[in-house]
């Protein structure tokens, strides 16, 4: 009852997954990430279970082909799931249980899978990977944007539309992206917006917060004064 795409961009590090369907908050439910390890979405009659147990394989190692079939080994729903990971080496693997509703299908190459059921037909997925591939000059949170909305234009969940979510690591042990759209007319136009107000109030700030190398972040008190007062905010900090 979903279709989604996992990806990582060596360059940054970065692992993302980016995730539309017919059904509440799948913001919630699908996606699963973890810094210097992987990427994972679990759907389709979704087992929250297997994303972490996913990346545990690949954190001890494992192929994400491997991590996969280790973690469906023990799930007796496993025929109506789908799951599909990227690890830190671009490894890429999926797997759509026999018994999800049609269409239901996956496709998976170095550093990017794309898997949903419950399509409108193979089409959602080739243009979503389609266009993530002929984005490759944009950053990776707007490929995934763009990448869903060509799987959208071409016929998406053949129920309709609810819920999108969008979640991206890089080093930390939180994401520096993650953004949910649980319950919208347009969960994908919606979700464009708030990626563009994230762009715009969030990213530029990210490398001064607390992080790994730097425990404490970077705080210019006169500095941040001086943002509020152009902003028109009567706000100081206590002396």
């Amino acid at each position: 009852m979903t279709w989604s795409i996992v990806a990582h961009d060596p360059a940054s590090g970065a692992f993302a997954v980016a995730v539309t369907t017919c059904s509440f908050a799948v913001g919630a439910s699908c996606p699963h990430l973890r810094a210097g390890v992987g990427a994972v979405s679990t759907q389709s009659f979704t087992n929250r279970y297997l994303g972490p147990a996913v990346l545990d394989g690949m954190a001890r190692g494992l192929a994400p082909a491997a991590a996969i079939e280790g973690a469906l080994a023990g799930d007796e729903g496993r025929h109506v799931r789908q799951i599909h990971a990227v690890d830190r080496f671009g490894r890429s693997a999926a797997f759509t249980g026999q018994n999800c509703v049609e269409w239901a299908g996956d496709r998976a190459t170095p550093g990017v899978s794309v898997a949903g059921n419950m399509l409108a037909g193979p089409a959602v997925l080739h243009d979503t990977f389609a266009a993530f591939a002929v984005s490759a000059d944009q950053p990776l949170p707007e490929r995934l944007a763009l990448a869903l909305r060509a799987g959208e234009a071409a016929g998406g969940d053949r129920r309709g539309r609810q819920s999108a979510a969008m979640r991206l690591v890089t080093t930390e042990d939180f994401p520096d992206l993650d953004i949910r759209v649980d319950d919208h007319p347009d969960p994908l136009e919606e979700m464009s917006r708030l990626l563009a107000i994230w762009r715009r109030d969030r990213a530029p700030y990210l490398d001064r917060q607390p992080r790994k190398a730097n425990p404490s972040g970077v705080l210019d008190m006169e500095a941040t004064e001086a943002a509020w007062k152009a902003a028109g905010l009567d706000l100081r900090f206590r002396r």
